[in-house]
């Protein structure tokens, strides 16, 4: 298992840049990606840390953008979801990476086909996310879900696509977006557009689909940091939380503040 980040790496630099993941990192997940469970300590907690004039948060999510609005509903915290293809920066501006135009008519073209193969089928979700669809097996029975999964892919294959697109597969999981839909380029696009010298860049996140952002902050000299129980998974991260509680526990120190009594509201 990676160690756990010292605090000594966040209270020693002279500014700070948290780009934080949602489900799996700040709060524990929700029963479908469609569930928007407002977590009150979570607005408390990004509402510290944005009170500091060396600290900016970033979250960087593949929920839909309006889900986060919802879940964050902090000015002040720069927006990004479905992987950061759809933005809300610090001053309420909304920026997009792609073109909806021509993601959304292949998604529509492909979705009535994932949904006949997950029609009345226990376990699977088919979830839209208006840049992107996907299939989320976790609950299926694991060769339910390799069967689906494989002709879920197959149905994507047929349409011939061009190099617009991507297949992001993961464990009982698939999507179709724009290949844009990436965390670790959108890490690059955000430090570009809205570059801010001498910070410590800090990413925390806990799926597969967080270690390309690991690699582009190792990169930059930043800290990188992965919330898994598993003490063989293998990361790119340099360091190791193991749940939500603990990533909370440590923004929380670095915020200078007393942790709230937090609850989720529907």
């Amino acid at each position: 298992m990676k160690p756990k980040p010292p605090i000594q790496l966040f209270t020693q630099a002279e500014r700070l840049w948290f780009f934080l993941d949602y489900d799996g990192t700040l709060a524990n997940f929700a029963p479908t990606p469609d569930h928007v469970l407002l977590d009150t300590e979570i607005v408390d907690l990004l509402s510290r840390l944005v009170e500091r004039p060396d600290t900016r948060v970033s979250i960087i999510s593949g929920r839909r953008l309006g889900h986060i609005q919802k879940l964050v509903p902090v000015p002040g915290v720069l927006l990004a979801g479905t992987y950061g293809i759809e933005l809300q920066v610090w001053d309420g501006e909304r920026l997009y990476q792609a073109e909806y135009v021509r993601i959304r008519p292949v998604l529509e073209r492909v979705k009535p086909k994932w949904a006949g193969l997950v029609d009345g089928v226990g376990g699977f979700y088919l979830e839209d996310k208006d840049w992107a669809i996907a299939i989320h097996a976790a609950r299926a029975e694991d060769e339910a879900a390799k069967n689906v999964l494989e002709q879920a892919a197959r149905c994507v294959q047929e349409e011939e696509l061009d190099d617009t697109f991507r297949i992001l597969s993961g464990y009982k999981f698939l999507e179709l977006s724009s290949k844009l839909a990436d965390k670790g380029a959108t890490i690059r696009y955000l430090l570009e557009k809205f570059s801010w010298p001498e910070a410590v860049l800090v990413y925390i996140g806990d799926d597969d689909k967080d270690e390309r952002a690991f690699r582009v902050i190792n990169e930059t000299g930043g800290i990188s940091i992965v919330v898994s129980t598993d003490e063989e998974r293998e990361t790119a991260a340099q360091y190791q939380l193991r749940n939500p509680e603990e990533v909370r526990e440590l923004l929380w120190e670095v915020a200078g503040g007393k942790k709230t009594e937090g609850r989720r509201q529907r």
